[in-house]
């Protein structure tokens, strides 16, 4: 069967080198070992990976079980892309980075989550793209000559596309896909210059970092996955180390915050040997603090921190722009959350709080996940009341940027302020964050 249309259960499956009846043995001995009973049989597997049929919870624990995968990541990721081998990279090679931009873009298309875009600021981009001699991008596209021009036409999209604010990034996938497409289909034609095609896979990289923090945003964690895979492709050809490492410093913060931190640590540590700008190895330290923090490894956090406001203070000039946001903000409340991992509660509130006075106004997605994190720093320190305020304005914002990861971060605090409720910051909380 052609690997396009053959279920992942199925690889998975036949990976092992099992039958369908070996599969479903496995499942039912899982089931016992769990004191549970499964109906699960070969019919049963047959309709799962023909497409006829989507395993429920239960079969999905027990499926979990059999390829020894963590169950946290079944409810993260959903059916089917918790499933082992769906994961599985492309190799890095010198014609790899079009099948691995592709196979993202192919996985996410997803009739159900399209959004009609209604942002006044993209009305001027399409005007541009209208009037921008668009006959050069159709003879690029017919297999003639990608020139200079037309790169810069499409960066200058590429730019108005990803720099646009959360809020507006929000109503644009549909746009997003179809210039990463566009890029990707001219590269694909192999028909430009050395310098040309250099720039083609930055901008490629570019936008597919930045499509893959969408779906990030979105609670889509297996398709981030995928667009930031190909995003490293992209800019491994481009010959850019620091934006290869930043993509995979993505990579490692979508780990922790699947609750891997050792696979984030391993990924940073590979990555951080091959960053040259002071603020990408700043970034990096401070996501590898992040990740040691959470593994308890108390004298590799604080060196890691150490390293990290040293570049940081160190840096001079201009920085790359996937990483020309990190500010002390960033220093300060990573810090604060890596102290508090580290049990050091009192000191991490303090930074956080610095932290998020500090944080420009402009980015709205950050103060939603600083403010949750203060909002926690100060329920544990008491201050119930101002802790419900702060929780209130993270949800906010989270609310009005439509990012289901931010909201989802509040949300998994309600539980702590359920144990004070009657407190009057806290019942309003409690009522604005109701289901």
């Amino acid at each position: 069967m052609d690997d396009l249309i053959r279920h992942p259960l199925a690889h998975a499956r036949i990976e092992r080198g099992w039958s369908q009846p070996e599969l479903a043995r496995r499942i039912q001995r899982a089931a016992l070992r769990r004191r549970l009973r499964s109906g699960t049989d070969r019919a049963r597997i047959w309709a799962w990976e023909n497409f006829r049929a989507t395993p429920d919870d239960h079969s999905q624990m027990l499926l979990a079980d059999v390829f020894e995968i963590d169950q946290s990541l079944v409810a993260a990721l959903g059916w089917p892309h918790w499933l082992p081998g769906r994961d599985n990279s492309i190799p890095i090679g010198p014609h790899s980075t079009v099948p691995a931009l592709r196979e993202a873009l192919r996985a996410s298309m997803d009739r159900r989550t399209f959004v009609a875009y209604t942002s006044a600021a993209l009305v001027g981009l399409a005007h541009q793209w209208a009037a921008t001699e668009p006959r050069a991008l159709a003879a690029a596209l017919d297999g003639k000559a990608v020139d200079a021009e037309l790169v810069d036409l499409l960066e200058a999209t590429g730019d108005k596309l990803t720099g646009l604010v959360t809020e507006q990034r929000q109503h644009t996938r549909t746009l997003l896909d179809a210039h990463l497409t566009t890029v990707t289909d001219l590269i694909d034609g192999h028909n430009y210059t050395e310098p040309v095609g250099r720039r083609l896979h930055v901008l490629a990289a570019r936008m597919s970092t930045t499509v893959g923090w969408h779906r990030f945003d979105q609670g889509k964690h297996a398709a981030a996955g995928r667009f930031w895979h190909g995003a490293l492709h992209s800019a491994h050809a481009s010959g850019d180390r620091d934006l290869g490492a930043g993509v995979m410093s993505d990579l490692a913060y979508q780990a922790t915050w699947l609750k891997d931190p050792k696979t984030a640590a391993e990924i940073l540590e590979n990555a951080v040997a091959r960053t040259r700008h002071p603020t990408a190895r700043s970034l990096l330290y401070l996501r590898l603090a992040r990740a040691q923090a959470a593994l308890g490894e108390a004298h590799a956090c604080h060196r890691s921190l150490a390293t990290a406001e040293q570049e940081f203070a160190r840096s001079a000039g201009e920085a790359p722009a996937w990483c020309a946001w990190m500010s002390p903000a960033d220093l300060l409340v990573d810090s604060g959350q890596c102290l508090r991992d580290l049990g050091q509660p009192e000191r991490g509130h303090q930074l956080i709080g610095e932290g998020v006075k500090l944080l420009p106004g402009a980015r709205r997605k950050t103060a939603v996940v600083f403010l949750s994190y203060e909002a926690d720093t100060l329920l544990e320190a008491g201050e119930v009341d101002y802790a419900a305020a702060t929780a209130q304005e993270s949800l906010r914002l989270a609310t009005q940027i439509g990012a289901p990861r931010c909201v989802a971060l509040v949300h998994d605090m309600l539980p702590a302020f359920q144990k004070y409720r009657g407190a009057e910051r806290v019942d309003e909380f409690l009522e604005l964050a109701r289901p």
